[in-house]
Formats: C-alpha cells, structure tokens, sequence
C-alpha cells in the first residue's frame, strides 16, 4: 500500500507502520495527560482516559482527499480494497506495542505523572480515526471483537463514502461520520472525492447511521471562510442520521493540510461555539451540553440524555465491555453514565 518513501515520511512524522496497512501515531493529548497538562474533549465530553487511550486506523489509505486533512497528497487512496488482508490479532497486538514504545521516553521525563504513566501501560480506548478510512478493512469486525474482548472501547471515524460497511458494521462504542459540507458542490470542493456518486453514498451512509442502536456521533469539522455556512442544511443532514450526539470542532492548522489552508481557515473557540447555536437552533430535539476551550469544539446531545435534569452522555465502559462481549441486542441507554458537573456548560 505504501511506497517506501512513503513509509520513511510516516516514521519520520511519528507514525509506526503495522503489517502492509495499519498505522499508529500517539495522540497529543495522551502526552499531555502524561504530563499533567489536561485531557481532550472525549474525556470531558465521553469520560474517554487520554493517557489510556490508542490512536491508530487499519487502512492507511482512503477515497477522499479532504481539503484540511493533515495527510499529504502522497498518502494512497483508492475506492476499493486492493492489497493483502492483514491478520487482526496481528494488528492488535502490533498496534499496542508500536504504541508503547513510542510512549517510553515520558517514563524518564521529570514532569510526567507517574501514575498517569503507570496507567497509559493499559490501553483501555481505541480511537480508529489516525489517517485513511478505517471501515473498509475487510476483517474490521473481527478486529472489534477482539477489541472488545480486551476490555478496549471502540470509536470508529468514517468519511461516509461506505453506506454499505457502516450498515454491516458490528457495534463499536461511538461511531461517527464526519459531515463536511451542507451540500453537494461544497462536499466536492471540501473533500475532494473519488467517487463520483459521493453525494448519494453520504445520504445512504447517514441512512444507515440512522439505523444503528449503539452511540452515534456527527462531527462537523468548522473550516473558517469555507463550510462554516447553512446551519439549517446541516441541521437537516443531521436529522436524517439521528445521531446521539453532534461535535462542532475546529479544523486544525497542522500537517499537510498547511500547504491547501492558511492558519485564518482555523476558528477562534467562540466562532465554533457561535455556529454550534446557530446548527442547533433548526435542531429542536437537541441541545448543546458540552465544550472545550483548548480542542475549539462544542457538544450537541438529544435531551433525552438529560435524565432528572442532569446529563448522562458520559460512557460506563465497564458496561460496554460486559454488553458488548454478550452476544444479545443492546443499544445506546444501556451503557450510559452522569456526565460529571464540571464538564457541563
């Protein structure tokens, strides 16, 4: 899948390549929490531990090429599958050692946290949003089970392009689809597709969200100047897929997508928080619960998440874990948790 000059610039940016597709890179936050600098927006908006927390896809390559994507236009895309099938446990197993050693050199680090340390030796989260398109691994369900049997939460990221992977898709904790434009020649400019029917595998795709029983999640990355525009288009996508909760998150000035941007394109904390109401004006069935400062993002969640006055979009992993392994039909109100005060806005 990749070429070796390609393969040298992933590792050189900090990525560990697992098997012929796969690839690992830790997260930011993870180091902070290490460090005792704070958590992301997933541990104030899900409960999600940083330091615990695996950053990693199983397919490098993807059918987008999206405007402000970190990836370089160097990195593979493809519509279909077109390489070896790697073996899952394989993946696991090599994902979680590329992970640890790439954390090691904070055991000797003055300010880290010793304990948050200790613990970040435990994955306990997956978070299959690293770069690519993770859904479209021939054997991503096996994959998921094995997650699941460890113990390891599952939040899949997908571009919307693979209705019918999303449909067929064993649950994961919180699944996402990242909706990028509130129309069809905006979504062209913004996320550069393959396919020639993008627009239509995005309304299947929310479609088949729509139908799912565990944890759904919309995420809007906020590009200044670009899809910041039509909150009554995207509340109406939104509505079609039903999600559980909605994030209005900042695009980041980082990687490659600095060569396409420019740092104007990343909006100020307020401008996200200011379009977060203007989407969830046209959304009567939700309300903005959450935010963020340092990540720029915001939280819709449907109020039927506040129970008895207080919001419970926090996540009982323990539950997940018992749920998912079980073998019978489950759905998101089964493994809901209080969201603590602290974290509510």
């Amino acid at each position: 899948m990749l070429s070796p000059e390609s393969k040298r610039e992933l590792v050189r940016q900090q990525y560990r390549i697992i098997g012929s597709h796969s690839a690992v890179k830790v997260c930011g936050w993870t180091k902070k929490m290490i460090r005792g600098e704070g958590a992301c927006y997933k541990h104030a908006f899900y409960g999600i531990r940083s330091n615990q927390c695996l950053q990693m896809t199983t397919s490098i390559s993807c059918a987008n090429r999206c405007t402000f994507c970190w990836r370089g236009y160097k990195a593979p895309v493809a519509k279909e599958w077109e390489w070896d099938v790697d073996d899952p446990l394989m993946i696991l197993d090599g994902s979680i050692k590329s992970h640890l050693a790439l954390l090691i050199g904070l055991k000797g680090y003055d300010k880290a946290d010793k304990k948050l340390f200790e613990e970040s030796r435990h994955v306990k989260h997956v978070a299959l949003s690293l770069t690519g398109e993770p859904i479209v691994y021939p054997r991503i369900n096996e994959l998921l089970a094995l997650f699941n049997k460890r113990g390891i939460s599952t939040f899949m990221v997908t571009n919307a392009q693979y209705p019918d992977a999303i449909r067929d898709l064993a649950p994961v904790t919180q699944l996402y689809i990242s909706l990028d434009a509130p129309n069809r020649k905006l979504l062209k400019e913004v996320d550069v597709p393959l396919f020639r029917d993008y627009w239509d595998r995005l309304m299947q795709s929310l479609d088949a969200m729509a139908g799912k029983k565990q944890r759904t999640c919309i995420r809007l990355t906020c590009v200044k100047d670009m899809n910041m525009i039509d909150p009554e288009e995207y509340a109406k996508l939104i509505s079609r897929a039903s999600p559980d909760f909605v994030e209005c998150k900042s695009y980041m000035f980082v990687g490659a997508s600095r060569q396409r941007l420019s740092l104007k394109n990343m909006p100020y904390h307020e401008e996200v928080v200011a379009f977060a109401k203007q989407v969830v004006s046209f959304l009567p069935e939700y309300e903005i619960a959450a935010e963020h400062t340092a990540s720029r993002a915001v939280m819709l969640a449907k109020k039927e998440f506040k129970i008895k006055g207080e919001w419970h979009a926090w996540i009982d992993f323990d539950k997940w874990q018992k749920l998912s392994v079980a073998g019978k039909e489950f759905s998101t109100k089964d493994y809901l948790a209080k969201t603590p005060r602290q974290f509510i806005c």
